[in-house]
């Protein structure tokens, strides 16, 4: 296996995919592994026992089933270690209850996703952490924003629902200087498009409900984190008793073989549509920074191999008034497209994206922000779909 893993390091992606993880010869030559399921571990002395000196020590710890995906994410990210949790949110929320304490001061994108903010405005500040939040867009800027209690700068590119760039590189060199701590939510792009600690992120951050998973039945999130500082991370997680269960972990590390594939039908797919959208008199504005239209799109194209399925665009509306209303029309009079949280499956999804909670980044005037997560159906069905929506919004 040592020979195949120095092989894969300088292969392609897909072949890196189709092999990572684990080695079928370490179960009968069984191509995927085992589920193992676990709570008790037994120990094979009372010796062993104290010192817990074997592998397994208590299901929470994983199994070879989770350790099977935690493998294949660290070979993605270049990861010294990768925890398992049940949700993309608590792939959030765990490192920064485990990096961050009362009087701490956090900074955190403006653009960040909602239920983060959530986190933040309730959670860390019942704990006692003050949070300010940040222009996308700031670059160094940020170091303006920076005090002695400033422990941990949370990024996220691009955005939530209006998919703005950072700086990723400077922002984190930024944080370094000030002995900060940087994670990054790097759900949109996959290590496969963009690698967070190759630009100088410590914790990386991935909702795997999305694209690992691909078919919108698994709930599940991941954290990777550098050598520096993965043994904090490990404790953190260790202390707060949170894991993956193996079932969802097998299901997850057999979605990442085919990731690579669906990651190009995404891509390929949502610029073809978001090319066409910018073409049209009932869109505002694209918000897809892949597009050289895109404000911060010489960041995307500097750092990023590639972009997913999500984007969102500004839908025309002729005042505030009928704002909403358009939304709600273009939205119902939607038939391939599902109404629904989440992204990254198969399947397309649209919907009308709230951004009131904004405090720096301000939300579009110029109409509804409509959220589209583009599937692997044929695009002519797609824009036929999106058509319809256009015909039922201008009614209004």
């Amino acid at each position: 296996m040592k020979d195949k893993d120095s092989l894969l390091q300088n292969a392609g992606i897909n072949t890196r995919l189709t092999h990572i993880g684990n080695d079928p010869f370490d179960y009968h030559g069984f191509i995927n592994p085992p589920v193992v399921h676990a709570s008790t571990v037994l120990f094979p002395n009372a010796r062993a026992m104290e010192t817990r000196t074997q592998k397994y020590t208590y299901g929470t710890r994983g199994t070879p089933t989770t350790d099977a995906l935690c493998e294949a994410i660290d070979a993605l990210e270049g990861s010294a270690g990768t925890i398992l949790v049940p949700s993309g949110l608590a792939a959030v929320t765990i490192p920064f209850l485990g990096f961050v304490a009362a009087g701490d001061h956090a900074l955190v994108v403006d653009s960040v996703y909602g239920p983060t903010r959530h986190f933040c405005d309730t959670m860390l500040k019942r704990l006692g952490v003050e949070v300010e939040y940040y222009h996308p867009e700031i670059g160094a800027g940020i170091e303006a924003l920076f005090r002695p209690n400033t422990k941990l700068v949370h990024t996220e590119a691009p955005g939530s629902n209006t998919f703005e760039m950072q700086d990723i590189p400077v922002i984190s060199a930024v944080a370094h200087r000030h002995g900060a701590v940087v994670m990054m939510d790097n759900t949109w792009a996959t290590p496969v498009y963009f690698r967070p600690l190759d630009y100088g992120v410590d914790i990386s951050i991935h909702a795997s409900t999305k694209y690992p998973s691909g078919h919108s039945d698994i709930l599940l999130g991941t954290v990777s984190a550098n050598a520096e500082h993965w043994e904090r991370l490990k404790e953190a997680n260790g202390v707060l008793g949170i894991c993956g269960a193996p079932d969802d972990a097998y299901q997850i590390l057999r979605g990442l073989r085919t990731m690579g594939l669906r990651l190009e039908r995404h891509y390929e797919s949502a610029l073809d549509i978001a090319k066409w959208l910018e073409g049209r008199e009932d869109v505002a504005r694209v918000l897809h920074p892949a597009l050289p239209s895109f404000p911060s799109h010489h960041l995307w194209k500097r750092d990023f191999k590639g972009a997913s399925g999500i984007f969102s665009f500004v839908l025309a509306a002729d005042g505030p008034e009928k704002s909403k209303a358009k939304a709600h029309a273009f939205l119902d009079a939607l038939r391939i497209f599902g109404l629904g949280y989440s992204w990254g499956g198969f399947e397309s999804l649209a919907l009308h994206a709230y951004l009131n909670d904004r405090k720096v980044a301000k939300a579009p005037t110029d109409g509804p922000v409509i959220r589209l997560q583009i599937g692997i159906e044929d695009v002519a069905d797609l824009k036929a779909d999106i058509e319809r929506g256009f015909a039922a919004a201008s009614a209004v």
